[in-house]
């Protein structure tokens, strides 16, 4: 909670049981990002609908009553998978990943949904069910029928390409929620290989271009409205962060003022991150979210907002 009162969420990014019971431990709101790759990763085979239905249950057990984030099978590149994703690709970044896996081989999200849907209808937590590697408006409206089909709601979209960035006011009028993957967002923005230590001083979610383009989803989010009653949030289509800027205290202020009102992280991020937000206003932190995104490079508006939040060196942050 800001000091004036705002709300913000904060959540906990999990990749199964064990996580979840960190993240109850450490008095998350509830989970921004659910990874589901560790029921595929290392085999030859896709699981079945009932081990998933099982993993997914065991996991929302530990979270009664709380927010959980689900993505999708996020195949590809950097997490290959025999039975789904092809290893011939030049530049499997950019090839089909993710959502796009499910254009030749239907089924395995299909069969995922069903199993996200059936441990939902065993359990007390709030599923919220997002697709990741979203470019068009199409694509976010193919996976939310596919969620509605399975009384999956709500059906958001992961904001990781440039294009899903300044179209969200599309994309947000056709699905509930968008969660904005930093770490791939910063990657295609500066088209800069996130894996290659080269290029890390690009990979730095703090570029103005970065920033820009979470203030353009969180636009688009306000064009799009809402219902301020449909899942207990803002009257704007709500917007997450999930990669790695989330748990960046400084940083937080900054997205918090550009119009994100959750924020997800590894656990033991979140206290520093709540003493952080617990001292400014709203106001402050669009001030400083300005400065940012006008800043001239990344260490620029590192260095601006620093100033204005004396907090991170007396926390020695």
């Amino acid at each position: 909670m800001l000091a004036d009162g705002t709300r913000v969420q904060l959540l906990a990014n999990i990749g199964g049981a064990k996580d979840a019971e960190k993240a109850a431990a450490a008095n998350a709101d509830g989970v921004g990002l659910f990874r589901t790759e560790f029921l595929f990763l290392d085999r030859e085979d896709e699981p079945g609908v009932e081990e998933q239905t099982a993993a997914y249950a065991e996991t929302f057990a530990h979270l009664p009553g709380k927010k959980v984030v689900v993505r999708t099978i996020d195949a590809g590149a950097d997490k290959p998978l025999p039975f789904l994703t092809n290893a011939d690709e030049p530049n499997p970044a950019l090839g089909v990943r993710a959502y796009r896996t499910s254009w030749e081989k239907r089924s395995v999200l299909t069969n995922q949904l069903d199993a996200i849907a059936a441990a939902a209808a065993q359990s007390e937590a709030k599923p919220w069910v997002m697709a990741p590697m979203i470019a068009t408006v199409p694509e976010t409206e193919d996976f939310v029928a596919l969620c509605r089909e399975r009384g999956l709601e709500p059906a958001g979209i992961m904001v990781e390409t440039p294009a899903a960035a300044i179209t969200a006011d599309r994309h947000l009028t056709a699905c509930d929620f968008a969660s904005i993957g930093t770490n791939d967002l910063t990657q295609y923005t500066m088209a800069a290989d996130r894996q290659l230590g080269s290029l890390a001083h690009l990979n730095n979610p703090w570029q103005p271009s970065v920033l820009s383009l979470v203030k353009a989803t969180c636009d688009g989010a306000r064009t799009a409205g809402g219902d301020p009653d449909a899942f207990g949030e803002s009257a704007n289509k709500p917007v997450g962060v999930c990669g790695e800027a989330a748990g960046d205290p400084g940083l937080a202020v900054v997205l918090v003022g550009l119009g994100v009102n959750s924020l997800s992280m590894t656990p033991r991020s979140l206290p520093a991150v709540a003493k952080v937000l617990s001292t400014v206003t709203l106001e402050q932190a669009q001030q400083l979210a300005r400065k940012a995104v006008a800043a001239r490079t990344a260490e620029d508006a590192v260095s601006a907002v620093r100033a204005d939040l004396p907090i991170l060196g007396e926390l020695g942050l």
